[in-house]
């Protein structure tokens, strides 16, 4: 069964789109045929794995809006295993375009069940900093959720809401969603309030936070700009390195 990963946090600057995009091509290095998802307008995911979003004619967007078969929307990237579907800046207006459309909130998920006859071991879907109808695609889209978080003062801030979502989806059109687990980033264990937050963190999801936490580091900062994830910009990174653990981790996860 493929597995359907939301990475989810309204709040912005956590480390998302960072950890979807390394998370994706940490998993294909491991040899999991892996699709990444971009439904954040802004496209960071899309240009994180080497993708012009100036020379796209086909995205999320045209998918969602019925322009396109999903398949169209498919792009393989120059990373083995790693396959996209990419994001634009017309994705902003879906909100408006979908408000009366039948299933709005399930365009995702069927656009995905289509895609069976592409034997993916891991979708994983970058959500907006937002949560709004492209949040709610992703979450019903779902097997689980991740949820980035930075350990920084106020990292559980609007995390009340981020369940309370979770929850509704769970209600209202996805019972077997989970929360699948939580990425510890922007992690000093010289600072004292890092080491704080990530206690309170393991508090409040036990048995959920990955083990390995990813550090501050310049070169996953500097990756995206280079169109590569890190693992492809500097294999030997503490950045790399600790979202290879994280990907094995979830493998072990998911394989139970």
């Amino acid at each position: 069964m493929t597995e359907i990963l939301a990475f989810a946090n309204q709040k912005g600057g956590v480390g998302k789109t960072t950890s979807a995009v390394n998370m994706a091509a940490s998993l294909a290095y491991l040899g999991k045929k892996v699709l990444l998802v971009d439904m954040d307008p802004q496209g960071n995911a899309t240009t994180g794995v080497g993708v012009n979003k100036r020379t796209l004619t086909r995205s999320v967007y045209e998918l969602l809006t019925g322009q396109c078969a999903p398949a169209d929307a498919l792009y393989r990237t120059a990373f083995e295993n790693l396959y996209l579907i990419p994001s634009t800046m017309a994705l902003a207006g879906a909100d408006l375009e979908l408000a009366g459309v039948e299933r709005r909130t399930f365009r995702l998920q069927d656009a995905l069940h289509t895609l069976a006859s592409y034997p993916f071991d891991f979708i994983l879907v970058d959500c907006p900093p937002s949560l709004g109808l492209l949040n709610l695609n992703a979450l019903t889209a779902a097997t689980g959720v991740i949820i980035p978080m930075q350990c920084e003062y106020l990292a559980l801030e609007g995390l009340s809401q981020l369940m309370y979502t979770v929850k509704q989806v769970q209600t209202k059109y996805n019972p077997t969603l989970l929360v699948r687990g939580v990425i510890l980033t922007m992690y000093d264990g010289r600072m004292t309030l890092s080491v704080q937050v990530a206690e309170e963190i393991r508090r409040h999801f036990p048995g959920k936070t990955f083990r390995c936490t990813v550090p501050r580091n310049v070169r996953l900062s500097e990756a995206p700009s280079h169109g590569k994830p890190a693992l492809y910009y500097d294999r030997y990174a503490r950045g790399t390195l600790a979202y290879l653990e994280i990907a094995k981790e979830l493998l072990d996860k998911t394989s139970n």
